[in-house]
């Protein structure tokens, strides 16, 4: 089975540095497109835009330090490879664990870091998916990063809760950026996922981007640890 590699949630990052900037924050972007980067830039006044490969521990550590103190943090970077079980290949899974959980272990350290020195908290949240939480078919690898992930951002929680620092996750459904419009456009295919959505929709973009907004802010001062579902009740009905 030919793979099927791609950048995760592209929009929702996109839309997120938008709705930051609009209410104030100076938004430092990070990715290893500088082309999507540079667009971005030409969209939002004031955005600070870093390239690095999320894979190279140490150029990714040296990126997020050159940035300084940061108070929030959204670890949106994600890919998905599509191979049934009996395909799975060692590159898929290692390129997955390497950007879906590793890559936010590192850049979180760095983030935490600096909030636990200059004693100030803050939050992070962590881009995972209901399929953390639902099998999906030819979804093994990247349905056990975002296990992972949820696991990772409760200890997270746990350990760095007492420097006042809150870790939270989002757990999207399938959301309608450009890229799952083109991937979820096929009846034979969104149906059945539609038919086990209360809701009976995907997400859209901003639907996430308000949960996270949230999460992010003094609103939910008392919420840290939690995985947040935004899936019109697909994993809370079944």
């Amino acid at each position: 089975m030919p793979l099927k590699y791609q950048p995760f949630y592209l929009g929702i990052g996109r839309a997120l540095a938008k709705q930051l900037s609009k209410h104030g924050a100076t938004v430092f972007a990070l990715s290893k497109s500088k082309q999507n980067l540079e667009s971005l830039k030409e969209e939002i006044e004031g955005i600070q835009i870093l390239t690095v490969d999320l894979c190279d521990w140490e150029a990714t550590r040296k990126a997020v330090e050159s940035v300084g103190h940061i108070d929030l943090l959204v670890n949106n970077a994600g890919v998905a490879v599509l191979q049934s079980f009996m395909t799975i290949t060692p590159d898929s899974f290692d390129r997955l664990f390497s950007v879906n959980v590793k890559a936010i272990i590192n850049v979180s350290q760095v983030v935490a870091e600096k909030m636990i020195a200059n004693k100030t908290g803050g939050s992070i949240v962590n881009l995972s998916s209901q399929a953390s939480m639902a099998a999906l078919k030819d979804h093994t690898v990247y349905c056990g990063t975002k296990a992972a992930l949820d696991m990772v951002s409760k200890v997270m929680a746990l350990e760095l809760g007492p420097h006042k620092i809150r870790v939270n996750c989002v757990n999207p459904t399938v959301v309608m950026t450009e890229m799952g419009k083109l991937g979820w456009s096929d009846p034979l295919k969104a149906d059945p996922m539609l038919a086990r959505i209360p809701a009976g929709k995907f997400a859209e973009v901003e639907d996430v981007v308000n949960a996270v907004m949230f999460l992010l802010s003094d609103k939910a001062a008392m919420i840290n640890g939690t995985t947040l579902p935004v899936d019109g009740g697909y994993l809370g009905c079944h």
